[in-house]
């Protein structure tokens, strides 16, 4: 059976959840590992992954090296998304050589890309970046792999005061979102919770033969802000504006997210850069992967109204 085990790291994010579903209902053994500062946060999603069958649930902290030696012993097939628990990319290096060590055939990273890197004089996004530079040593190590930049999730809108995504209640009943981006330029969007695991399952299923050092931008809608708030009043059946502007900060957040927010606002804002810098295209790629998308105007009508219920927001009453 070891060639049915799959080891998903960061199991109760959205991308990691959404493949744990797939994969065990067709019949994978995941191993899935969850960390232990996202056990209270996470909870919920930590309950559903114990209901499935065929997962097993790993948790502790990825600094732990005696738990990353043993993640990968007797998988062929792993899918790695981390986020910033502590170092970044000593912690993505550590889960490679581990991978490499114990014979993992099939590697599929969560990236982004550096826009530094395109000499245009585009800046850093620090959260990003350090992913840019596991995926670099991947492929220094020869780790068979196959890198996935996933679109902005539909999955970020809320009404409550967080930055960027917040779509704002408005005294008539309809919404407004605030945001640095370009109103007629189009961006790509994902829903993580739907859509991320039938695609990475897909990548497996056609293996290293077709994917092989690919990078491949994860997203099925290229919309413009004016085209998301149109499927978002379709959907809501509520009025929906966009208005261009800074971004602004009026709960606390972590110092390590500020300093991403300042430079989305310098580099997709004033730049107005490509979101998966110029070389990376979608949706193409994605839609041979898996057709079954769930597009904004779904999500706004079917979820947004779910999940604001779930944060305890009661204006869809």
């Amino acid at each position: 059976m070891s060639n049915r085990t799959l080891v998903i790291v960061n199991t109760t994010g959205r991308q990691g959840a959404s493949l744990a579903r797939v994969a065990t209902a067709v019949g994978y053994n995941v191993r899935a590992h969850i960390t232990t500062k996202l056990s209270e946060k996470d909870g919920a999603v930590a309950k559903e992954l114990r209901q499935l069958n065929n997962i097993e649930l790993v948790q502790g902290s990825l600094e732990d090296q005696k738990l990353i030696s043993k993640l990968f012993v007797g998988a062929r097939k792993a899918f790695i998304n981390t986020i910033s628990w502590g170092d970044e990319v000593a912690i993505g290096k550590a889960l490679a050589d581990a991978a490499k060590k114990a014979g993992v055939q099939h590697y599929v990273y969560s990236s982004m890309p550096d826009h530094a890197v395109f000499g245009r004089g585009w800046p850093s996004l620090p959260l990003w970046s350090c992913k840019f530079t596991v995926e670099n040593y991947i492929r220094q190590i020869g780790l068979p792999a196959t890198f996935v930049y996933t679109g902005i999730y539909n999955n970020n809108f809320t009404s409550l005061p967080f930055p960027l995504f917040c779509m704002k209640l408005q005294p008539n009943g309809g919404f407004q979102w605030t945001a640095p981006f370009n109103p007629d330029k189009k961006l790509p969007w994902l829903d993580a919770e739907h859509d991320v695991g039938p695609a990475v399952l897909q990548i497996f299923k056609d293996g290293l033969a077709k994917w092989s050092g690919h990078r491949i931008g994860l997203a099925y809608e290229n919309l413009t802000p004016k085209e998301v708030c149109a499927a978002f009043s379709r959907g809501l059946q509520r009025p929906c504006s966009y208005k261009r502007g800074p971004v602004t900060i009026e709960v606390p957040i972590p110092s390590g997210y500020r300093s991403q927010l300042e430079g989305i606002e310098e580099l997709f804002g004033k730049h107005e850069a490509p979101y998966f810098g110029p070389d990376i295209q979608a949706p193409d790629e994605a839609l041979r992967l898996w057709e079954g998308y769930r597009g904004m105007e779904e999500y706004a009508r079917e979820v947004f109204p779910l999940e604001e219920a779930a944060n305890g927001l009661t204006w869809m009453r």
